[in-house]
């Protein structure tokens, strides 16, 4: 144990990824994983990740974040270690469990962990902290500034843009539509984006193009109340399908496979826009299905935070991932490129570069401040 006392609240019971032990407060140590060659490198610096409730073989969210955190650590020559959660009280404890591990790095990703990532924070201020899209808030969910925790975000607002004027020019009905897991900031940035890029399509080209499951004005829609219930998002698919939408994007993670297998059973000949990482790789059964996917580029910014904090160059200002940084952007079109007239795809071009000179300016009250 480090010689600095750390305090932990109370162990619950976790899983280990990289044991996959089921560990419990009585204090098993989890195997760690070597990523690399050794420790010389960053010495005794040892990145850890707790994920949320779809684990780290998501291909998603927790598993792109995982891959930046062992990129880092191969690089900087040490180990890892991994808790995974498999309900939500579970992510106190799987904190815990990693500062007993005495990480130097903990990476928590995702929203639902803010409020035990700030605890644990505030408990052990000799430990480094690392949460993935998400601000960290009091129980009022005033924004509140931590030293020892780094914010990692996505303006994913932007990218949404561009994928919701391709969405538009890409519709045959002259509807699209949306759906979210849960309400959560950084799944209603997509959202917010994905709607005023259908606007400026409709602007641009005099159309009327309809947005269901979304209302930007009165942040309002549809949500499937968690990320891993493939049937309750296909029932949402269906309902979007029966409003006319021939192309629909689920801000879900892999729930956008329901999306699909609505549009088989009804046979439409539609498109589905993945989210995160590009669906086309993830679900190469479905490709034909995949109009573009918007990006979060997890693994670069896991992996540049984790090494910064390998290097001792830690600090709490938060990473913020733009079109201008690549932190964000939109997949090839791939099956749907002979499918797009080439005249929008060059319109979409100048968007992109347009809002990285700042001459359009996509807003959202999710939107990330640096």
């Amino acid at each position: 144990m480090n010689p600095k006392a750390r305090k932990t609240t109370i162990g619950l019971a976790l899983t280990l990824s990289v044991s996959t032990l089921l560990l419990t407060a009585c204090g098993t140590v989890p195997d760690a994983e070597s990523t690399g060659g050794g420790t010389d490198s960053a010495g005794s610096f040892l990145p850890c990740a707790v994920s949320d409730l779809t684990g780290f073989k998501d291909g998603q969210f927790n598993e792109l974040t995982y891959d930046g955190v062992a990129k880092a650590a191969d690089a900087l020559g040490v180990e890892t270690r991994t808790a995974e959660s498999t309900s939500e009280d579970q992510y106190a404890g799987n904190i815990s469990a990693m500062v007993d591990e005495d990480c130097s790095l903990i990476v928590t990703v995702g929203f639902a962990l803010a409020a035990a990532t700030r605890d644990s924070a505030a408990e052990n201020p000799d430990v480094d902290y690392a949460l993935i899209d998400s601000t960290v808030s009091d129980d009022d969910g005033t924004p509140v500034e931590v030293d020892n925790v780094k914010p990692v975000l996505f303006d994913t607002a932007q990218a949404a843009y561009l994928a919701g004027y391709l969405s538009a020019a890409a519709s045959k009905t002259g509807v699209v539509g949306t759906f979210g897991g849960m309400p959560f900031p950084s799944v209603t940035v997509f959202m917010d984006g994905f709607v005023d890029g259908v606007a400026k399509y409709n602007e641009a080209h005099g159309a009327a193009v309809k947005v269901v499951g979304w209302n930007k004005e009165t942040q309002d829609g549809l949500f499937v109340g968690n990320f891993d219930d493939q049937v309750q998002a296909k029932t949402l698919s269906e309902g979007l399908l029966d409003q006319g939408a021939d192309i629909i994007m689920p801000v879900a993670g892999s729930l956008f496979l329901a999306t699909v297998e609505a549009m088989k059973d009804r046979k439409i000949d539609g498109g589905v826009l993945g989210v995160n990482n590009d669906a086309y790789d993830a679900s190469p059964e479905n490709q034909s299905y995949y109009l573009t996917s918007v990006l979060k580029n997890l693994t670069n910014a896991a992996d540049e935070v984790t090494t910064a904090a390998g290097n001792g160059e830690f600090d709490n200002t938060p990473y913020v991932g733009t079109l201008e940084n690549d932190g964000v952007g939109i997949a090839p079109l791939h099956d749907w490129e002979d499918r797009v007239d080439p005249a929008i795809v060059a319109e979409v071009d100048q968007l992109k570069a347009d809002i990285i000179s700042g001459k359009i300016v996509v807003e959202s009250p999710s939107s990330p401040k640096s």
